[in-house]
């Protein structure tokens, strides 16, 4: 079906003749074929936002109506590449076109001529449900793709082949000449079903002090980092992205400068996992929408970006996205909230901004996919928010500390210290240690919660001695306090803060931090018994002690563990003595 367009306003076209179309629709627009969705219908007339640049559009063009919604392409091939917020192969356009995207262009996420070696999983004569797993191929070096029957789809398996085969190419035949193929899409504004959701058990393992210890995030669970300009939220999401412990990564650029994505693009093709020693892009997607990309892909990317992870979630892998920036995003959604003439609400965002941000959090969660009971997966999502001026009072970051799970918040003096990662800790939080503290005492330490709880006591003390001093000063202070003091810094400074250029601190492992920290609270507990001996502060505070707790960090993770054993031995030695 096809109408005729009255009216053009920026990306938003408004087509007459459209009475049998239907809400979210996709349809190519005008006579260079712009991609673009149905977003509002008012009897004939359908309101689309044009996801290209509409300039040399005119009245009159037709609108063809493709007659199904926007949909991700989903198979092998998807990791190792990089796409914009439509799902448009970046690498493929430049190879061809070269390094501007041509309007209009239209070509598959999934190349259809790369071959890939099927291997069956099932037999002849197996009844099959959607997510049942019929064969597998080695997508990557590390990541098997286990591929699986389309949600919604049942029957009994006729036949299935093994060879090579392009993602086109019958696999399976099911009862009745039904065909199966590697290829599955999917409507991206549409969640992929799971059987069954599972409670947040498993901490997601970062690698940054900060956050492993004080505010834990759980697989399947949803962190908002938010911050004002330079406060490090790319930096955050690129950390993460290269030492998280998920097997998948999928990194969406949404609305962010063109240097900071120039900057991902030219750096991740080049950086090993440090897992597998493998190239990290082998368990990477990237999509890249730049802030001067049309401002309809950039709500798009995100859906996309959810999409592609809850696809690898259904094969049992842990994905982590890494969404930077919400903030942009919300902003696209207000751009064309006021196309649209809606009502505005704070700050001119829509009025259902919060429950567009809920829905998009929702996507995440730990699950038990369809067709196997045993197989598990989750979706984590790490989203950035950039408030103006660092006002956490603003909606996107007020609506979704209403659904997140924990809060980083980034701190702009921490900042300009070069502290990293930048953590307030005063304003963060998380809610999952209560239901991951059984995980850590099991896998780590017995007192794992018990060293959380230590730790967050002591920066509360340092808070509150820290006013004291600003009005007084540190010589009105008991030794005992001061004391706090230093080992506080000691703390912020040697634990709390990593070197994301050193590559023996730029991760840290759990077993690492765990004796490093208990060697830290164990200097304090042994600095009150030294001080009540009648010890000075100053000689407690240039003590040989303090000078090795200071270089743990820069210690490889099993002779640090081994260092830190031997300087607890050593201090509650001298303590006996």
């Amino acid at each position: 079906m096809s109408g005729i367009i009255v009216k053009i306003s920026g990306p938003t076209v408004t087509a007459r003749g459209m009475a049998t179309t239907r809400l979210f629709n996709r349809v190519a627009v005008g006579r260079m074929s712009l991609l673009g969705e149905v977003i509002r219908i008012r009897r004939d007339e359908a309101t689309i936002q044009v996801y290209e640049e509409t300039t040399g559009l005119t009245l009159g063009e037709e609108v063809e109506d493709a007659g199904e919604p926007l949909l991700a392409e989903l198979g092998p091939g998807l990791l190792s590449s990089t796409f914009d917020g439509v799902q448009r192969p970046l690498e493929v356009i430049a190879a061809e076109q070269g390094a501007w995207i041509t309007r209009g262009v239209t070509l598959p996420a999934v190349s259809r001529n790369r071959r890939w070696t099927f291997t069956p999983a099932v037999q002849p004569g197996t009844p099959v449900t959607g997510g049942v797993c019929i064969g597998t191929v080695q997508e990557t070096e590390h990541i098997q793709h286990r591929v699986l029957v389309p949600p919604g789809v049942s029957g009994v398996i006729r036949e299935i082949r093994e060879g090579t085969f392009t993602v086109t190419d019958t696999i399976a035949l099911l009862d009745g000449d039904r065909p199966l193929t590697m290829l599955q899409r999917w409507p991206v504004r549409t969640p992929r079903p799971q059987a069954e959701r599972l409670p947040p058990i498993v901490p997601l393992i970062t690698g940054q002090r900060v956050f492993d210890m004080l505010f834990p995030v759980a697989l399947g669970g949803t962190v908002i980092v938010p911050g004002g300009f330079g406060t490090g939220k790319t930096v955050v999401e690129q950390t993460l992205a290269k030492y998280a412990r998920a097997d998948i990564i999928v990194y969406i650029g949404c609305g962010e400068r063109g240097n900071e994505m120039t900057e991902v693009l030219a750096d991740f093709p080049h950086l090993t996992d440090p897992v597998t020693g493998l190239p990290l892009m082998q368990r990477t997607i990237l999509i890249i929408n730049t802030s001067n990309m049309p401002v309809a892909a950039r709500e798009t990317s995100i859906y996309t970006g959810i999409t592609l992870a809850e696809y690898y979630r259904d094969m049992g892998y842990a994905v982590a996205v890494m969404a930077d920036s919400t903030s942009r995003w919300a902003e696209a959604t207000r751009e064309i909230s006021a196309r649209l003439e809606e009502m505005p609400g704070e700050e001119g965002y829509p009025t259902y901004l919060s429950t567009k941000l809920a829905g998009f959090y929702e996507r995440g969660g730990r699950v038990r996919c369809l067709g196997d009971p045993n197989r598990q997966g989750s979706v984590t999502i790490v989203s950035a928010i950039s408030p103006p001026g660092g006002d956490y009072s603003e909606p996107v970051t007020q609506s979704s500390m209403q659904v997140a799970g924990a809060l980083w918040a980034l701190d702009s003096t921490l900042a300009h210290r070069r502290h990293f990662p930048a953590i307030n800790w005063k304003r963060s939080f998380s809610l999952y240690p209560a239901s991951l503290d059984p995980w850590f005492r099991k896998e780590v330490a017995p007192d794992w919660p018990q060293l959380r709880a230590d730790l967050a006591a002591l920066l509360q003390k340092e808070e509150e001695l820290q006013e004291i001093v600003q009005l007084v000063g540190i010589d009105a202070l008991q030794d005992q306090e001061r004391l706090v003091i230093e080992t506080s810094r000691l703390v912020r400074e040697e634990y709390l803060r990593q070197n994301a250029y050193s590559e023996i601190d730029a991760a840290c492992p759990l077993e690492k931090q765990y004796w490093m920290l208990k060697a830290l609270l164990t200097f304090l507990a042994y600095g009150r018994e030294v001080l009540k001996q009648g010890r000075p502060i100053d000689q407690l505070v240039s003590s040989p002690f303090r000078a090795e707790l200071a270089r743990l960090k820069e210690i490889p993770a099993d002779a640090c563990v081994r260092q830190a054993q031997t300087l607890i031995e050593k201090m509650e030695q001298e303590l006996r003595m």
